[in-house]
């Protein structure tokens, strides 16, 4: 029964049902040489979603991550045409993210403007420097070098370094999440941001360090997006803003922060990826993953709501008793 009450297992076990019911019909989705592909097509919402988590635990959202990782890879990109070496584009778009969110942050907690209209704006600006760098022009596979291509690629232990670099970004933010300060503060801000006062966080300097954060992390998914598929461009990851959000709200990540967990993040971005995969193979069109995100956050949300709901009442009705 505990088991059960646990929002990472529940998923989990809603992972295995629905490989289930894909290797019923199509067995070979579940061969290890395809669940290692599905897992790195997945990585990059994986690393997005973990500093997505990071955000939303401290009361905001970042819905400028997809903007971000398009603005990182298009410099990554240019770089790379520079003749810039792979490990210094490496830092700098990691440093760029990074700044991008900073930016995000010092708006939010210098200014106090709310997160969704900061990074609605910024979403835009980010995008719009794109086509001011360019002239709208894309950077396509013959003008990146083999060597800023294959990196990403790179099989190491039956994985890809793609793969890999999403398993050690999990194990960091899990190690930031559980063993320092800070990981903790992102929890006290968004759990009782008053509370947290009095202990003597700084609500505005843990928000701003949740979105250098995902910044940062963002900006590593720009090269590493751009690389793989060989392309750089101003719409890039459009739209993929919304499968983050959708990863963390599924994987009960509380969207009033407060509450989550890394593994609930990497379940709900596997959880989608396993989807998005499978769509061509049952004859669905990728077309409706938008769609299935959005549907996937207002039930995530719905039951978190649902499951909530009664601990509420019971408060009430014994405060009634007392009076």
């Amino acid at each position: 029964m505990t088991l059960l009450k646990s929002r990472e297992a529940i998923l989990a076990l809603a992972i295995m049902a629905l490989l289930v019911l894909i290797a019923s019909r199509f067995p070979a989705f579940v061969a290890p040489a395809n669940l290692a592909r599905v897992f790195t097509d997945t990585s990059p919402l994986i690393l997005l979603a973990l500093g997505q988590m990071a955000v939303i635990l401290t009361k905001c959202i970042d819905l400028s991550v997809a903007a971000n990782l398009a603005l990182c890879g298009m410099v990554a990109a240019l770089m790379n045409g520079a003749g810039v070496p792979l490990p210094l584009i490496l830092l700098t778009v990691i440093a760029l993210g990074a700044a991008l969110g900073a930016f995000n942050g010092v708006l939010v907690w210098a200014l106090g403007i709310p997160s969704i209209v900061v990074t609605l704006g910024t979403m835009t600006i980010y995008r719009g420097s794109i086509f001011l760098m360019t002239d709208g022009a894309w950077v396509n596979a013959h003008q990146m070098s083999a060597g800023f291509k294959a990196f990403p690629r790179q099989v190491i232990l039956g994985l890809p370094v793609m793969a890999w670099i999403a398993v050690l970004a999990v194990a960091l933010v899990a190690l930031l999440m559980t063993r320092t300060p800070l990981g903790r503060a992102f929890l006290a801000v968004g759990g009782n941001p008053h509370a947290a006062v009095y202990t003597g966080i700084s609500v505005g300097r843990t928000q701003f360090a949740a979105f250098v954060l995902s910044g940062a992390l963002a900006g590593l998914t720009g090269y590493l997006w751009v690389a793989r598929y060989a392309v750089a461009y101003v719409d890039i990851a459009s739209g993929f803003e919304l499968d983050v959000v959708a990863a963390c709200v599924i994987g009960g990540i509380a969207i009033a922060g407060g509450s989550g967990s890394v593994a609930g993040a990497v379940l709900g971005a596997l959880f989608l990826g396993i989807i998005k995969n499978a769509l061509p193979v049952v004859g669905i069109s990728p077309f409706w993953q938008m769609a299935i995100s959005g549907a996937a956050i207002l039930l995530a949300i719905a039951f978190n709501a649902m499951s909530r709901r009664e601990p509420g009442r019971i408060i009430l009705k014994r405060a009634e008793v007392r009076t």
